[in-house]
Formats: structure tokens, sequence, C-alpha cells
């Protein structure tokens, strides 16, 4: 895959957006939370971040190019250094992974609406929050 099918792909998901961020990164998010960065330093070598199981996460930073991401590795991110460093089906399948554990994380309010702009008070109301 190179760089705009890895970015088709991230957009094709329900609710994904994207968003230049941190310089030269792509920042694919659903529901304001991240589940894909793309650094685009070069057109050939753009590196790949996304977030796994614990599982898959033990499993595939024992693979060369892969490696846990800088700051987040203990939350189960991983960094693949290249585009190349998986077959492009295995890749798919990874940003599918992590697009459906972060959505599947998102507050039930904001999955089900897409607004998160109402809360419950104790006796189970709905108030607005103060701006």
């Amino acid at each position: 895959m190179d760089i705009d099918s890895v970015r088709e792909f991230c957009l094709s998901f329900p609710g994904s957006t994207e968003r230049l961020q941190w310089g030269e990164t792509l920042v694919f998010k659903v529901r304001g939370r991240i589940f894909a960065m793309l650094g685009l330093e070069t057109a050939h070598d753009s590196r790949v971040v996304l977030k796994c199981t614990p599982e898959l996460f033990a499993e595939l930073i024992e693979r060369e190019g892969i490696r846990p991401s800088p700051y987040v590795g203990r939350y189960h991110w991983v960094a693949l250094e290249r585009l190349d460093v998986v077959r492009d089906a295995e890749l798919r399948d990874l940003i599918r992974g992590s697009y459906e554990l972060v959505e599947s994380k998102a507050p039930k309010q904001k999955r089900r609406t897409g607004r998160g702009s109402a809360t419950k008070n104790k006796i189970g109301t709905k108030r607005r929050r103060r701006t």
C-alpha cells in the first residue's frame, strides 16, 4: 500500500476524519479519538502507528520493522517503520482492528448520537453542561 491508499482506507470507516498534526503526521480519528497515524516524512518511508490488542501487540513487536510506539506503546500502540513491513492485506486488517478497538471504547452516548453534550445527574435525568 502507498500513502494514498492507506489514507483512503482509513477514511472509508464510518465517522472517520483526518487532520494534519505534529508537523508531518496525518492523524485519523473516530469520534475525536485517534485510531491511526501516518507519518509523511518521505513518500517511500512512511511510518504507521496503530492500536492493537495486548496479544497482537506482543506478537507484532517481535517482528522486524515493528516496535512499540513512542509515548503510547504501553497502551498497545505499535509503530510500523515502513508501509511495506507487512503485506497489504495484513496492513488493512491492522488498520481495521485499530479502528474497531478505538470506536468500541468511545462513550456510549457519543457512539449513538455522535455528540456528548448532555450528562446525567444523580437522579438520572439529563441536564446540559454549562459552557
